[in-house]
């Protein structure tokens, strides 16, 4: 863990760097430093619980032949994992030897399923500290906060790390490749809060309003090849497919439900690199213009060293500038500073716990889930994930994660870990069962599509739901048809 400031010499990258200038604070006056430790607890945790896998599984594979392997093996399972191995791969490993593949699946899936179980526990510090939660958020008008951030791993951690936004009730985040979110479903979701509003279910929404972001994102040490894969790394694609969705969208409601009626949108860049962002002001009539833009690692650099009110001050300032004479909304405006002042914080967390620059600017995820994202895990990099409802609708992100794991797993001889996952709701009836179908459905078409590797034993699924209305989260769903030749 290294603490830094900033690289401040001529040839200085454009960015924040790891290297304290003579006589140069290593702490700005508007970084939350408490959160910041906790958030690093719960990373730590997380990642802690990932990375034990291959090191015990290590141990276990040289322990297979002795006399007593499989009591050692289960005790250095629940000892170091927290959960035990499947009985049979241990009791069978001396006649065939241990299928390592299906070991480290199986400790993939059941690390999954310990985070989520222990979610409440290991959230509640960061959690509770955020500044950004559903009361601020109502103070600047809004009900709800709906956010579509690309499908990249590297944006698992938007809410807590690089917005220090709390997860609740108000905010919903559904990631698509691109952020290419599907304008008649979001139509259909603010359709649905704005009846909720209507007849009182939401409190205090009878003046409050929708907000809809997109959060595209960008590589600035390697834009040619660790941007958006969605749109071939191409930066500028990529805002402006961002940007065309919510203009579709804006014009969608405003079609239907008549003049006025669409939510108010924001645009939301993420240098994946750094953590930083940069943030599209809109106008005051709701229009955004790709080159009008506030970026906070630019606003580190030229605060840092100031007071926290002179911070502010200056923040506030750039952000007027850039509005030139035509400021959006109030309550917008109110939490865009919030926004951009709280990414200083995650933009030092990287500078402290990450030399500046994370050491891995692309992929380095643990699983690939599919269907519905498990909303539970709040990390960078910790799945890939690809929306879909069938396989065929999502071919395209699964053949793009499948890419990403052919290079880190089955070039290593691992297996490539889906977690197959859905939720439904407890209040419907038959709701659960029809879930559990559709992940059948969805896991025999992943095994049709890649044949190749499910015959070697490269890829394995786990089935899993989640109820959105009642408690049950991530439970596995066993499958009747035992996997043939596995």
């Amino acid at each position: 863990m290294r603490s830094a400031g900033l690289l401040t010499t001529p040839e200085a990258p454009p960015n924040p760097a790891c290297v304290v200038a003579p006589g140069q604070p290593c702490e700005h006056a508007l970084v939350d430093q408490e959160l910041n430790r906790r958030l690093y607890v719960y990373e730590s945790r997380v990642r802690g619980r990932f990375g034990g896998i291959v090191d015990t599984l290590k141990v276990v594979s040289a322990l297979q032949h002795e006399r007593d392997f499989v009591d050692r093996a289960q005790n250095l399972a629940r000892e170091c994992l927290g959960f035990e191995l499947p009985a049979d791969l241990l009791e069978d490993a001396w006649v065939t030897g241990l299928n390592m593949r299906a070991l480290h699946a199986h400790c993939i899936f059941h690390t999954i399923k310990r985070c989520i179980d222990q979610v409440v526990a290991d959230q509640a510090p960061w959690r509770e500290r955020m500044a950004i939660d559903g009361a601020f958020i109502r103070a600047c008008g809004y009900h709800t906060v709906d956010i579509s951030p690309c499908a990249d791993g590297r944006l698992q951690g938007l809410l807590p790390f690089i917005l220090r936004l709390a997860p609740n009730d108000d905010v919903f985040v559904k990631a698509y490749a691109g952020a290419m979110f599907d304008v008649e479903g979001d139509v259909a979701d603010w359709a649905q809060r704005e009846l909720d509003r209507l007849t009182g279910g939401i409190a205090g929404g009878e003046t409050a309003n929708y907000l809809k972001i997109a959060v595209y994102h960008y590589s600035s040490s390697d834009p040619a090849h660790q941007g958006c894969a969605a749109h071939g790394s191409d930066d500028t694609v990529a805002m402006q497919a961002a940007l065309d969705r919510l203009m579709q969208l804006r014009a969608a409601i405003d079609n239907t439900f008549g003049l006025g009626a669409a939510p108010d949108v924001l645009l939301i860049g993420v240098d994946t690199d750094l953590d930083a962002i940069r943030i599209h002001i809109p106008d005051a009539e709701g229009n955004t213009n790709l080159d009008r833009y506030v970026c906070s690692a630019s606003l580190y650099r030229k605060t840092v060293g100031m007071s926290a009110e002179a911070a502010r001050a200056y923040i506030d300032q750039a952000v007027a500038r850039v509005e030139a004479g035509s400021s959006c909304a109030a309550g917008l405006r109110r939490l865009i500073l919030a926004l951009l002042e709280a990414n200083l914080s995650q933009i030092e967390y990287v500078i402290q716990h990450h030399a500046g620059r994370y050491a891995v600017t692309g992929h380095d995820e643990e699983f690939i889930c599919a269907g519905e994202a498990v909303v539970e895990l709040q990390l960078r990099n910790q799945f890939y994930f690809a929306h879909l409802d069938t396989v065929e609708e999502g071919a395209a992100d699964m053949d793009v994660g499948i890419k990403i794991f052919r290079g880190l797993n089955v070039r290593h001889g691992l297996a490539i870990p889906i977690l197959v996952h859905f939720h439904y709701s407890s209040r419907v009836p038959g709701a659960r069962e029809r879930a559990v179908q559709r992940c059948r459905r969805v896991k025999a078409a992943i095994e049709s599509r890649y044949p190749d590797l499910y015959a070697q034993g490269l890829l394995r699924c786990q089935m899993a739901v989640s109820d959105r209305h009642g408690s049950e989260r991530c439970s596995f769903v066993v499958d009747e048809v035992a996997d043939v030749g596995h």
